[in-house]
């Protein structure tokens, strides 16, 4: 898509030279940086004036090699991402006040990322052709991560935005910068194709792709003075960029999950937003219909709140870039797009992050005023299927939180941050949790080596699938869901797969079809069913149906389960007593990341067999309970 429109004599043509490429006001511009709103300017003054007397951390080559020694990457990052947000707020706030307050300590902070020996932080050193095995990095081999290229991308808009008035101080220090961008951007990116996330290798991309591209062509159309260079970038760029569509099916589904959304569609966005402005509008690619499913995606996993369908790593809830999700949907006319990225913002406001992108910075910024300004309501998608990928969603109305929500997700256990999940559901009420899926804790090491699923966020027993003959769920692209159908109207909506190829032979599964359905009833009768009819090659009483749940379950007599969340809503599951017994387990969190997210408990509901069978249904009904209909259960 890109390639066929944007070899090297294309983009020569159509981009505009560096100096005549204005996106957004410079330093120099007081009276746009004056007029933008004081809701938001606050907050970024706040957060500089905190770091002017930043004591800039040291990066010991010790904390560096405890990746290797011993899995744990954090200690590094905190320093490293430390610096670097610390960077992007004094930059902003000379910006948005323009009296010299932060220029000094900004200058530090600059010196300090140029002499630093490595940007690759220590769990992405595997990309070093001599650092392989190693605690510490080849300086030598200066290679490209998400986080060298997002320290371009930084120091990029940096100089675009203050060179001027850093020249004014000295003007080594942009000097500096230029010369630490060409060795450990500029140069790797236009001298390999061995960089993976390029594409050129044949292994299958991800979010790195275009994330590490929306930074690359900042660096080079910001930077790069020789125009021959920066147009055979563009087009490296474009010929990548494919190789990220490829990964995409037509229903424009993200198999990362919503969390990683914002670095890979929404990181699509920021390149094509980048050749757009660049090209003075002659580059754009809003219109092609897989560009526009892909932004799509992110209303139509929307829950309510903060909360979105999570599967694989990603975050139950999470804070999306509001203003690329605005301006994502005005660019292909979508205005429930753009609506929901409105609402985010109103919501949330101006977020600090742990490494914010000046480019996505600056667009909200300026965008600030009429975000404020808009009045718009959340989409609340009512049914979802995204045929492809098969993640399907259904709520009991549209436009509106309120009821029950339930999603479940199929596809294979190969996906990119795969959890073995097929056939996985959650069930939400008025917009809060109830039956979730737990997402994934801090990296380390053993995330992304061949003991990943021995970490329990990651296996099927915790997630709401069954478990046979002591079973679970394999990963890998043939362990799939087959059979998928999907149907809605508006009186109910219903997803059918067969889950059984997800399992390996010793599990004795010959046939498990599941299907998950809303039934919306009226007058807040809505019910969700999960209805399991298997077959097995022999009879066992080993069979157990989970369920993670965020509330601890209280079983009742007569086949009733309740969970009560922190308000008292109340959700009951409803299941035949005489042939399943439940059991619950205590999860304890202890995880910072999920901590946050749940809180230090889950549980996992286990509902066993009570006798051996070969075949058979199983039926769970789950549905809102009002406060005397708990009572009178008791």
């Amino acid at each position: 898509m890109f390639n066929q429109r944007l070899d090297q004599r294309t983009v020569t043509e159509l981009l505009l030279p560096a100096s005549s490429f204005h996106p957004f006001p410079k330093f120099a511009d007081r009276e746009a940086w004056s007029s933008l709103p004081e809701q938001v300017t606050s907050k970024w003054l706040a957060w500089a004036e905190e770091s002017v007397d930043y004591e800039w951390p040291a990066l010991p080559a010790v904390r560096y090699m405890d990746y290797v020694r011993n899995g744990n990457r954090s200690r590094y990052e905190q320093l490293y991402f430390k610096r670097r947000r610390v960077i992007t707020e004094l930059l902003i706030g000379e910006c948005i006040e323009g009296k010299g307050r932060f220029i000094e300590p900004l200058i530090n902070g600059l010196w300090c990322l140029c002499e630093e020996s490595y940007w690759v932080i220590p769990a992405h050193m595997s990309l070093s052709r001599s650092s392989a095995g190693s605690e510490l990095p080849d300086v030598a081999d200066q290679v490209i991560d998400l986080f060298a290229a997002e320290t371009g991308g930084l120091l990029a808009w940096t100089v675009y935005l203050l060179k001027e008035r850093l020249d004014e101080e000295s003007a080594m220090v942009v000097k500096r910068i230029r010369y630490e961008m060409k060795r450990r951007i500029l140069e790797p990116f236009l001298q390999r194709d061995d960089f993976w996330w390029m594409g050129f290798t044949g292994r299958k991309v991800n979010n790195w792709n275009p994330w590490i591209l929306s930074n690359c062509l900042a660096a080079f159309i910001l930077l790069e003075e020789d125009e021959t260079d920066r147009s055979r970038a563009v087009a490296k760029a474009a010929k990548s960029l494919d190789f990220f569509m490829d990964v995409y099916h037509p229903d424009g589904c993200c198999d990362e999950g919503p969390g990683y959304w914002g670095r890979a569609g929404a990181s699509l966005f920021d390149c094509m937003e980048l050749l757009y402005l660049a090209s003075d509008g002659k580059l754009s690619f809003f219109e092609e219909p897989l560009v526009q499913q892909i932004g799509k995606y992110i209303y139509r996993v929307h829950i309510d709140g903060n909360y979105y369908v999570n599967y694989a790593d990603g975050d139950a809830r999470l804070k999306i870039s509001a203003d690329v999700v605005y301006r994502y949907g005005k660019r292909i006319g979508d205005s429930r797009m753009s609506a929901l990225g409105v609402c985010v913002f109103q919501m949330n406001g101006i977020t600090r992050e742990s490494f914010a992108s000046p480019f996505r910075i600056l667009g909200e910024l300026f965008d600030a005023k009429t975000l404020l300004e808009t009045t718009a309501a959340a989409p609340y998608e009512r049914d979802v299927w995204m045929a492809d990928t098969q993640v399907f969603a259904a709520r009991e109305q549209a436009g509106s939180p309120s009821g029950l929500y339930v999603a479940a997700k199929g596809g294979h256990n190969n996906e990119s941050h795969n959890h073995n999940d097929i056939g996985h559901y959650i069930v939400y009420y008025n917009g809060h949790p109830f039956l979730i899926d737990a997402g994934v804790e801090n990296y380390t090491s053993k995330t992304f080596s061949p003991r990943r699923y021995e970490i329990w966020t990651m296996q099927s027993d915790y997630h709401s699938v069954p478990t046979v003959n002591g079973v679970q769920q394999m990963a890998g692209a043939s362990f799939r869901a087959t059979e998928a159908s999907y149907e809605a109207n508006d009186d109910m909506a219903a997803v059918t797969m067969n889950i059984a190829p997800a399992y390996p032979a010793e599990a004795g599964i010959v046939s498990w079809r599941r299907t998950i359905s809303l039934q919306r009833g009226s007058h807040g009768n809505a019910v969700v069913e999960v209805n399991d009819t298997f077959r097995l090659s022999a009879a066992t009483s080993n069979l157990v149906l989970n369920c993670l749940t965020l509330q601890e379950p209280i079983v009742r007599q007569g086949g009733r389960i309740e969970l009560i969340n922190k308000i008292g809503e109340t959700l009951r599951l409803q299941y035949d007593s005489s042939r399943l017994t439940a059991e619950v387990e205590h999860v304890h969190v202890t995880d910072s990341k999920l901590l946050s997210v749940w809180g230090d408990s889950v549980y996992r509901l286990k509902l066993k067999a009570r006798e051996p069978a070969a075949e058979g249904t199983f039926r769970l009904r789950f549905a809102a309970v009002a406060g005397s209909e708990i009572k009178d259960s008791k």
